[in-house]
């Protein structure tokens, strides 16, 4: 399961520097290399936010391991 932490892990990376771009450039990287609002970037949208609600169980998973 170590494998799957660090793929969500590594999406939400990328989505917060996407959202850094959006901040500071106005600049949507997904959208200039999918498409605005295509299906991929859809997709990559969703596996982002799916990636990082995954990512509130390592709090958890954090706390259970400092107890």
């Amino acid at each position: 399961m170590k494998w799957f932490d660090y793929t969500a892990l590594t999406l939400v990376i990328i989505g917060a520097v996407n959202w850094l771009l959006i901040g500071i450039f106005r600049f949507d990287l997904v959208a200039f290399l999918f498409g605005n609002m295509s299906w991929l970037s859809r997709i990559i949208y969703t596996l982002v936010g799916l990636c990082g609600l995954y990512l509130l169980s390592v709090y958890g998973r954090i706390r259970g391991i400092s107890e």
